[in-house]
C-alpha cells in the first residue's frame, strides 16, 4: 500500500472574503494502479450544485473528505463527505466563518482558520467527533497553512507585501521564508518544505531545507495555478486548466498526469490526495 502524507492548507484573506466567490464544485476519483500509470475510476461530483464548495482535504484514515461550504445563509461552515456512506455531512453550524479544515498530524483535532468577530484571523483546533473549539494558535492575519510535522507549522500570513512564515510550537519560534509566495506549499518530507513564488511570467517552486536552514530553486512554469501536491511517486504536481501536470527535473518539463476535460471540468483550483493514495478530489470552477 503506498502511504502518503499530505497535509493540505487552504483559507481565504479578508480581502477574497468581501468579494464574490466562484461556484465551484468537487469531484471525487477512485485511484486504480496500473502497470504503466494510474487510472482514474468511479468520477463522481460530490456536490453538484451552484454555490461554493472548495478547500477539500482528505481525514487521516482517508474515509473522510472534509471541505468548506457556503449556501444560502451565505455562512461558510465545515461539511464532510463520508466516502463509504456517499453522504455529506455538517461538521460546523457557527457564527462565524471557517475555512481550510485539516486533520493535525497523529490527533483527533481537525485544524481551521476562523475568522473570529474582531476579523482576526487564527487557526482553531476543533475536535473531530465534537467540533468543539479546543483551542487555537495566537498568531493573526493567517490566510493558508500546512502542516511540516506535529511541531511545526507553515502558514501563510497577509502582511503587505503577503509572507510565507514558520512556527514552531516546541519553543514558540516563528521566523520568515519568503515574501510574496502562492497560496501553495506543500511538506516533502518532516524537514523540507515546497513552495513558489509567482511574477507576472512565471512560478518558481523552491525547497526549503530546515535543517541546512536554505531555499534553493527546483522548478519554473508559465501555468497561472497557485496550487500544488507533492506526490511521493510522482513529485511536484500542478494544475492547468483541466489538466494536472507532473514535473520531470531530469529533463525540466512538464507532463500530462491526467487530463479531466472528458468528465466536463474546466479550470481545476485545488487537488488532493487521500495518505493511501486510493482517491483523488478536485475543486472544479464553474
Amino acid at each position: 500500500m503506498i502511504k502518503l502524507k499530505l497535509f493540505t492548507f487552504l483559507s481565504i484573506s479578508k480581502i477574497v472574503l468581501m468579494a464574490q466567490l466562484p461556484n465551484s464544485d468537487l469531484w471525487l476519483f477512485s485511484i486504480k494502479p496500473s502497470k504503466e500509470n494510474i487510472e482514474l475510476k468511479n468520477p463522481l461530483n460530490i456536490n453538484n450544485r451552484e454555490g461554493y464548495d472548495n478547500q477539500p482535504s482528505f481525514s487521516e484514515d482517508g474515509k473522510k473528505l472534509f471541505y468548506v461550504s457556503i449556501k444560502e445563509d451565505k455562512q461558510s461552515d465545515i461539511y464532510y463527505y463520508d466516502i463509504k456512506k456517499k453522504q455529506n455531512i455538517r461538521f460546523t453550524n457557527t457564527t462565524e466563518s471557517e475555512y481550510s479544515p485539516t486533520q493535525s498530524p497523529n490527533s483527533e483535532l481537525i485544524s481551521t482558520v476562523i475568522v473570529e468577530k474582531d476579523s482576526a484571523q487564527r487557526i482553531h483546533l476543533l475536535n473531530e467527533k465534537s467540533a468543539h473549539d479546543d483551542g487555537k494558535f495566537e498568531m493573526d492575519s493567517v490566510g493558508y497553512f500546512s502542516y511540516l510535522n506535529t511541531d511545526t507549522l507553515v502558514y501563510y500570513k497577509l502582511t503587505e507585501p503577503h509572507t510565507l512564515k514558520v512556527f514552531i510550537k516546541s519553543n514558540q519560534t516563528d521566523f520568515l521564508i519568503c515574501q510574496s509566495p502562492i497560496r501553495g506549499f506543500k511538506a516533502i518530507n518532516r524537514h523540507c518544505l515546497l513552495y513558489g513564488i509567482k511574477d507576472s511570467l512565471f512560478t518558481t517552486y523552491f525547497k526549503y531545507d530546515f535543517l541546512l536552514g536554505r531555499a534553493y530553486r527546483y522548478a519554473q512554469s508559465s501555468a497561472q495555478s497557485e496550487d500544488l501536491v507533492w506526490h511521493p511517486i510522482f513529485g511536484l504536481l500542478i494544475s492547468d486548466k483541466a489538466n494536472i501536470l507532473k514535473y520531470i527535473p531530469e529533463t525540466n518539463t512538464w507532463q500530462v498526469l491526467f487530463d479531466l476535460s472528458p468528465f466536463g471540468i474546466k479550470k481545476i483550483t485545488r487537488f488532493a490526495f487521500d495518505n493511501k493514495n486510493n482517491y483523488l478530489v478536485v475543486v472544479n470552477n464553474l
